[in-house]
């Protein structure tokens, strides 16, 4: 078994420790094939990262072994490698790697970087959001059949606020819809859009959509989790593998398509074929940049009209203004009688 190798990437010298290292046993894919997998959907991934402060989600032993989020930029960062700063709910900061060529993702893989998980910012300017991001969550009791029909509403939803979506695979059961957004607003102002748009689509299909917090409220429902929208929280870029026995991938998908495909269709070994075939389908994202007047306007008829507030906050957030308390239904005390 050799040692290390080197790959021509785009140009540059990439050099893979073990390339035959086994980081998928059930399919027996290397870390040499996940490093081809990140060259063949280079012009992909890259748009998806570029610019963007990224989280590496590292399995260095593969799948199986143990596993670790890293947020700041690793020590022996190649001084190609850009980076960006930002401020975490704490107030601390840090410097995170933004790949902006696809030599910088397989660098990153190397070092057992399955999935990228870029802020929803670009390193210039890290306080304004350009993508809104929304995670529609199946329950227990729900499949990914009732993700896509969550996520066929909700396109009707984005069209009636003038937006658009661009869906994509989890790479689990669940379906991810990003919107290209004007740098424009905060992230709490973001947020309050999701929570709004989240609260449209429940209501028009309250059986099976909800934007319950807590899980015991959830039922058999889709979850429009709105929380990824807050400071710190990152989402599987597009064509990110996953860290499943099938080495399923995040695949872009084109809204025709969102009622047949299934997340197990795209995974390391198909997607290529796949990319070459089609190309980014998601690459005309570039570019766009809708405004979020008409939900923040949504937002506030929630709450004048109908006396929906903030909803909570990730427990490791500072509490923010307004917001109701974060205590478990279940466990909230209840008053004493007189």
């Amino acid at each position: 078994m050799a040692d290390a190798m080197q790959l021509d990437v785009g140009g540059r010298t990439v050099r893979l420790s073990s390339p035959q290292r086994v980081y998928f046993p059930e399919r027996g894919f290397t870390k040499l094939d996940l490093a081809r997998y990140y060259v063949a959907v280079g012009d992909g991934v890259v748009r998806a990262l570029r610019e963007r402060p990224t989280t590496l989600e590292r399995y260095p032993e593969g799948v199986t072994g143990e596993s670790f989020f890293q947020k700041r930029a690793p020590k022996n960062l190649p001084s190609w490698i850009p980076t960006g700063r930002i401020a975490f709910p704490s107030g601390r900061y840090a410097d995170e790697i933004c790949p902006d060529e696809t030599a910088a993702v397989v660098w990153a893989a190397n070092l057992g970087c399955l999935t990228f998980h870029p802020w929803p910012v670009r390193r210039g300017d890290t306080e304004h959001p350009d993508e809104l991001r929304i995670d529609l969550d199946p329950q227990p009791g729900t499949d990914y059949a009732d993700a896509v029909r969550a996520a066929l509403a909700l396109r009707e939803v984005l069209d009636g606020l003038g937006l658009v979506g661009w869906p994509k695979t989890s790479g689990g059961r669940g379906l991810h819809v990003f919107v290209p957004i004007a740098p424009r607003w905060t992230f709490p102002q973001v947020r309050r859009a999701a929570i709004a748009i989240g609260r449209e689509l429940e209501r028009r299909d309250p059986d099976r959509v909800t934007t319950a917090w807590w899980k015991e409220e959830r039922g058999a429902k889709i979850f429009v989790d709105y929380n990824q929208t807050a400071r710190d929280r990152t989402i599987a870029s597009a064509y990110s593998v996953r860290p499943t026995a099938r080495a399923t991938v995040s695949a872009p998908l084109r809204w025709d398509e969102v009622p047949d495909a299934r997340p197990e269709d795209f995974d390391l070994a198909t997607m290529p074929a796949r990319f070459a075939e089609l190309g980014d389908v998601h690459a005309d994202m570039e570019g766009r940049a809708y405004a979020l007047d008409a939900a923040l306007d949504l937002a506030a008829r929630d709450e004048s009209e109908h006396g929906l507030g903030d909803l909570p906050y990730p427990p490791e957030h500072p509490k923010a203004p307004g917001e109701p308390p974060r205590v478990q239904p279940s466990r909230a005390r209840k008053p004493r009688e007189r």
